[in-house]
């Protein structure tokens, strides 16, 4: 394989994480939205438009560069009971992290327009993520956090926000 065929092979890599992590951020978002308080009804509407056209446009960049959009699931285990108002703010502000951390790997695996439209869904969702939390990360986007209690780097927990159920 060359090395232009290994680059695309990565970017397209990436690319397939970013879907399958908006998929199911707009799967989460159903789930807020039916939960989250009427005060912030709206912002959460937002998210699930930004993230439903985030979808659209890595499924276009998937096929751009020859690859079969990975689909949605049916159906994502939630990472705890969504039950109220408070439980549906932490979940939306899990899914805007662990979209960070997805697009923090595919602005490391794009160039030109990917990474310029990588770069702003990372930010977006670490903005987003600090609305929701009220917490700001010391690096949005990556494993690596410092621990405020010690001031050495940590890592947090990876897992997704939302996996696929079967």
């Amino acid at each position: 394989m060359s090395d232009g065929d290994k680059t695309k092979q990565a970017e397209l890599t990436a690319l397939q994480a970013a879907l399958a992590a908006e998929h199911a951020a707009v799967y989460g978002y159903g789930v807020v939205g039916g939960r989250i308080g009427t005060p912030r009804q709206g912002e959460a509407r937002s998210a699930y438009d930004a993230h439903r056209a985030a979808r659209d446009t890595l499924a276009r960049s998937v096929r751009d560069l020859g690859g079969d959009p990975v689909a949605a699931s049916p159906a994502y285990a939630l990472p705890f009971s969504v039950s109220d108002s408070a439980a549906a703010l932490r979940l939306a502000a899990q899914l805007e992290e662990r979209l960070a951390a997805v697009y923090a790997d595919l602005v490391r695996a794009t160039t030109g327009p990917r990474r310029t439209t990588a770069t702003t869904s990372l930010r977006e969702s670490a903005v987003r993520a600090v609305r929701w939390s009220g917490q700001t990360p010391t690096f949005p986007g990556l494993a690596e956090r410092t621990d405020t209690t010690t001031g050495h780097a940590g890592a947090t927990d990876s897992t997704p926000s939302a996996t696929p159920t079967t």
